[in-house]
């Protein structure tokens, strides 16, 4: 990797992703954020710059909600860099409050939780993996939960007896899943894919709005993602999960080669995405 590496953060205006940003700035990496809302965006690239960046990160909206926006946001970071060392997809719906503990949907008809934590991410790690391979050795980091709950592959949709804990559960299992599904289609040596819960009960908006209390520091999970973006003690490691900064074991159906096929292929339907070479 780069001395000055390229990192894309995706929900880097709250929580975990903006405190991500913030220390990889005093890095002196040079940062691509990603938001739903273009006014706290640019206050959260004010604040960057304030931590130390060299230079003002370029900033991208979208709403992870949205397929169209998705795959209109892969192609405009492909676009304004020529160069990215590490893809971090942090963005996600947690299980109930300030998102409703109601069954919703995106934009697409897709369950919301499904459709934001997981297929988005998986949508913009297609788009970016060109570009990741020829920035080389390069990284994705998913930042999923040890909150995990087994894939219904007759209810992917959760349409029957839905609960926002269960749903959540299940797409940070996805995103854990295809991490594993695509490091074994890509050389470590090209791109590593890594995921990991970062910190139990971080105080970010959605652990307080739901929760109402939090357990871990988000220095916590910030440091734990950090490792898995810059530390050379992580270079080479792929198709791995990890608790903070210890490697631990994901849900059993994670290590389902039957389960992680239907995973992909029903992703790449989903999504519209062509499959990699």
């Amino acid at each position: 990797m780069s001395d000055a590496p390229t990192v894309f953060i995706t929900g880097a205006t709250d929580g975990l992703g903006q405190g991500l940003a913030k220390r990889l700035a005093g890095d002196g990496a040079t940062l691509i954020l990603h938001g739903r809302d273009p006014e706290k965006l640019a206050r959260t690239a004010d604040e960057v710059v304030d931590a130390g960046s060299a230079e003002r990160p370029l900033t991208v909206t979208a709403d992870l909600a949205d397929l169209s926006q998705v795959h209109r946001l892969g192609e405009e970071v492909r676009e304004r860099t020529d160069r990215l060392d590490v893809f971090v997809s942090n963005a996600g719906v947690g299980a109930g409050e300030p998102d409703g503990r109601e069954r919703r949907t995106g934009a697409d008809g897709y369950e919301l939780r499904f459709a934001v934590n997981h297929l988005a991410g998986f949508a913009l790690t297609l788009h970016l993996l060109p570009l990741l391979r020829s920035s080389a050795p390069a990284r994705i980091v998913h930042v999923a939960s040890a909150g995990q709950h087994p894939i219904d592959f007759d209810d992917l949709m959760l349409e029957r007896g839905y609960d926002g804990w269960r749903a959540y559960g299940q797409s940070k299992l996805a995103q854990i899943m295809s991490g594993f599904a695509l490091a074994e289609r890509v050389p470590a040596e090209e791109v590593t894919v890594n995921s990991l819960h970062p910190a139990t009960f971080m105080p970010t908006k959605m652990v307080l709005s739901e929760v109402g209390r939090h357990d871990d520091s988000l220095e916590t999970g910030v440091e734990s993602v950090h490792r898995l973006v810059a530390s050379p003690d992580v270079e080479g490691t792929t198709g791995a999960f990890f608790d903070r900064t210890r490697p631990a074991r994901a849900h059993e159906q994670a290590y389902d080669p039957a389960a992680r096929a239907e995973l992909w292929r029903r992703s790449l339907e989903l999504t519209g995405m062509p499959d990699i070479g």
